[in-house]
């Protein structure tokens, strides 16, 4: 029993830095439904203006485009760093598990960190994409 209990002290103490790591994504992930939101918002404005204009819809037309874009990377940014999320949770039932059980669980929890450090990679470079469409378009939209 007491082999256990420090099994499980050192499994705690270990689950530290994934909880910050959690800490981390659920920001980003804030961070990216914020952004989302936005690109909605302007989204709507540019339909609205669509509907309302005849012969001087390219501009919108082009502007949609773009919003479209844009919200579509902001969305797969979401799914991986939720898919992140979700492995960290992961990552600390399986070392929890091995500790309780006395099971073998390092490559396991190495391969699922491995994994989540990957899904924030890709997260962290859509968001970068999506911010450069966002400044490019700001930049070269201007009216």
């Amino acid at each position: 029993m007491e082999a256990h209990l420090t099994d499980i002290t050192r499994v705690i103490q270990l689950s530290v830095a994934p909880a910050f790591l959690l800490v981390a994504m659920g920001t980003l992930i804030t961070i990216l439904t914020t952004r989302l939101a936005r690109i909605v918002d302007r989204r709507r404005v540019v339909q609205e203006r669509l509907c309302t204009l005849t012969g001087e819809a390219v501009a919108e037309q082009q502007e949609m485009a773009q919003l479209v874009r844009r919200g579509n990377l902001i969305y797969f940014a979401i799914l991986f760093a939720v898919l992140g999320a979700l492995l960290i949770c992961l990552v600390v039932a399986a070392a929890f598990l091995g500790a309780l059980l006395s099971i073998e669980l390092a490559q396991v929890v190495a391969g699922l960190f491995v994994l989540t450090m990957g899904s924030m990679v890709v997260a962290w470079s859509l968001f970068l994409c999506e911010v450069y469409l966002a400044v490019w378009a700001g930049t070269h939209n201007r009216r």
